[in-house]
């Protein structure tokens, strides 16, 4: 998944796919997150991130990193979260030769209600409240995701 600074939303993402697959006892799954920028590069994910996710019953030890080109080759699927990160993957890949197989896809899109389907960035809110959504968003969209698309990895 992908996010503009790799602390938020995409760590979010990460962890909860992680736990489904898990959950669900799902085999040659490999879930990373990174940024479309290189600010947080060999951080952490942010406090509040992490106290939302052991809130949930789940942790992360991600290690914030940048996109790369070979992430489009490396991974069938690449989630971003709202508009602008889509743009900008798109605007990446786009001269790629040869062209990557990767489905490049908003996350949101898995939730099927189009007032939902932009995740947020909770960066700038005060407390956690903006998170709490974030992760639901992200949840409900993980969920349905694995629902439609687990066949094609057996």
């Amino acid at each position: 998944s992908i996010y503009l600074g790799n602390t938020c939303r995409s760590p979010i993402a990460q962890a909860v796919l992680e736990n489904l697959i898990v959950r669900q006892n799902l085999q040659n799954w490999y879930v990373d997150s990174a940024g479309l920028r290189d600010w947080n590069v060999g951080k952490s994910p942010l406090g509040r991130t992490l106290n939302l996710l052991k809130q949930h019953g789940l942790e992360t030890t991600h290690v914030a990193r940048k996109i790369t080109l070979m992430d489009f080759y490396k991974f069938d699927y690449i989630f971003g979260m709202d508009t602008s990160n889509m743009m900008e993957l798109q605007q990446m890949t786009a001269p790629l030769d040869p062209k990557p197989r990767c489905k490049i896809q908003l996350l949101g899109s898995y939730i099927g209600r189009k007032n939902d389907e932009i995740i947020q960035d909770p960066y700038f809110s005060h407390g956690l409240g903006a998170f709490y959504k974030v992760y639901q968003q992200i949840l409900e969209s993980c969920e349905n995701f694995l629902r439609v698309s687990k066949t094609d990895f057996k």
